[in-house]
């Protein structure tokens, strides 16, 4: 797939001027610049996030009525459970708001819902239970913005309810004691980008306030709160950059058990970043949910017992095992179904359907679909008697928007810019499908259908160096928002030892020079097409991300290769 290359603007005054402040290079200057960085003050900020950063929790909308309704809970020994989603937003909340408040309370259980029994969201299946048991508060997690039904159905129960979200609101909002999610279009909460672990995180914040708890209780919590971040593909700035970088210290000093145990089972045995929780973490724990239980990933996340944490991690890691051969196998189903039908080929976007498709990987067969056909993509597969679909967008264009003009035919949706959930009665797929590619049709840009990727600098070999790599390592965490600094370099060519390398050849392991410099070694992941073309000796331009690697207890520089042109 043939990528655009944009390279960013930067003020060379600007960056000069940051660079003689802080006593760095030009290149860093620029780094600096093109985030937003351009005095001392916000350099300290960037580079030295402080916990004091963390906004006050009251600022946001309904949050003294959370915090009263809860404290009544506790102190009148009510019955609380707390409710969230099967993914890692859903079940790292879940795990940090149930373990804190069971240290306050016995009267207390968690509820995960089961994907392929229940679904997304608060589920009728869940209200029933809790009234069967009597609950008196339900704290939902990740979810509940849109469970405008369920909640008069709990209401009705004489259920209350605290929603913790940060989906996009309906026109609606349920009937709950307090509603917190910072797009409320009547929210003043002056960070807009938290994830539902993080809103759930500001409710634990305000309480502690209120209650007069040490918050230095609270901030060993932020690990879960790093990997909801991380896994959620929020933007690290703000107040995500700040619990992201405490979250991941704790992690990497001191993580708990449960995290301990399933990073050891992944053979995970270095320092943490956020990239590493996204792809080692994140899918384990997602595969839970998606596979079996999401329950067994909260089980894991608030374990004390070292024996029962590794017995949970090893049957998470088989469940992910599961996972990643039916999100192979659906993926290449997905694309010959898209290779035999001709007018899907060239459409604007992509919708599949099979009744035998594993719902809990259709997600990931999503963002897969659209590495190799960029264009807002929906993967639906069979749910009971209806059909449930995950979509995936590509940048710039607004898949929620799209969903809404598409909802006479579906029977629910709900999501981000980016990323939705829906159901929808299987004999409207096509219907769906027309329309969508209407909607997709009439509204993206033609831009928007071209992969792109976005260069900070151009740098020469010469420039390259330990000391610029351990300053750029400082800029982390790094995420949407604060991306890791990418470079291009022009003219390269190999060194003699390049080679095709994985099991059919498919990615390539490079070793390459730019005019007699010293030659760098890089891995280019799914590019061993160009073999051939490496080994030629012909000049070509690459574009990547500089990176450790250790082999044989040395550590060297490497390029992480993320495209190549001749």
């Amino acid at each position: 797939m043939k990528k655009q290359w944009n390279i960013k603007a930067t003020d060379p005054k600007k960056a000069a001027d940051i660079a003689k402040q802080l006593n760095v290079s030009n290149i860093l200057g620029q780094l600096l610049v093109q985030r937003g960085i351009d005095d001392f003050e916000s350099a300290r900020n960037y580079f030295r996030p402080k916990l004091d950063g963390l906004h006050d929790p009251f600022l946001m909308k309904d949050m003294d009525m959370a915090v009263k309704r809860l404290q009544k809970a506790i102190k009148n020994n009510q019955k609380i459970m707390v409710y969230g989603d099967y993914d890692v937003d859903g079940t790292t909340s879940v795990s940090m708001v149930y373990h804190f408040l069971s240290q306050l309370t016995s009267n207390i259980e968690f509820y995960i819902p089961d994907r392929y029994a229940e679904g997304y969201g608060v589920s009728a299946k869940g209200i029933a239970y809790a009234a069967s048991v009597n609950i008196d508060l339900i704290i939902t997690l990740d979810c509940g913005i849109k469970a405008i039904d369920r909640v008069a159905d709990g209401n009705k129960e004489k259920i209350d309810f605290i929603i913790c979200d940060h989906h996009q609101p309906g026109i609606e909002m349920p009937k709950a004691i307090a509603v917190l999610d910072p797009k409320r279009s009547d929210c003043g909460y002056p960070f807009k980008e938290l994830c539902g672990c993080g809103v759930g995180f500001k409710l634990l914040q305000a309480f502690c306030a209120k209650q007069n708890i040490d918050s230095g209780k609270l901030f060993p919590y932020l690990d879960l709160v790093a990997l909801a971040i991380g896994a959620d593909i929020v933007p690290i700035i703000g107040e995500n950059r700040i619990m992201a970088y405490y979250g991941l210290k704790q992690i990497n000093s001191n993580p708990r058990m449960g995290l301990k145990a399933l990073l050891q089972t992944a053979k995970a045995n270095k320092q943490m970043t956020v990239t590493d929780l996204v792809f080692v973490a994140g899918p384990r724990i997602n595969a839970a949910g998606r596979i079996k239980s999401g329950r067994k990933a909260v089980e894991l996340l608030i374990s004390s017992d070292e024996e029962m944490a590794l017995g949970f991690s090893k049957e998470i890691e088989e469940d992910n095992l599961l996972r990643r051969e039916l999100d192979r196998s659906i993926t290449k189903e997905a694309l010959l179904m898209i290779d035999n039908n001709p007018s899907w080929k060239d459409a604007k976007s992509t919708v599949v359907y099979d009744d035998g498709w594993h719902k809990g990987v259709i997600g990931i067969v999503a963002s897969r679909l659209i590495e190799v056909h960029y264009r807002p993509t929906v993967v639906f597969s069979k749910s009971g008697d209806i059909a449930a679909g995950s979509a995936r967008s590509v940048k710039g264009f607004d898949l929620y928007k799209a969903l809404e003009q598409c909802a006479d035919v579906l029977i629910q949706f709900g999501g981000h810019k980016y990323a939705a959930g829906m159901t929808i009665e299987i004999d409207k797929i096509d219907a769906f499908r027309e329309k969508f590619e209407e909607v997709v049709g009439n509204t993206i840009e033609p831009d928007c259908l071209i992969p792109k990727v976005n260069i900070d600098l151009e740098l020469g070999f010469a420039d390259i160096s330990p000391k610029l790599y351990r300053i750029i390592r400082q800029m982390a965490p790094f995420g949407p928002g604060n991306m890791a600094p990418v470079f291009v370099s022009r003219n390269v060519h190999d060194f003699g030892y390049s080679k095709a390398v994985g099991g059919e050849g498919e990615h390539l392991k490079l070793f390459v020079r730019q005019n007699g410099s010293e030659a760098y070694g890089g891995i280019a992941f799914n590019m061993g097409k160009y073999y051939p073309e490496v080994k030629s000796g012909s000049p070509f331009d690459i574009v990547y991300t500089i990176e450790e690697n250790t082999w044989n207890g040395k550590v060297s520089l490497q390029l992480r290769i993320k495209d190549l042109k001749f």
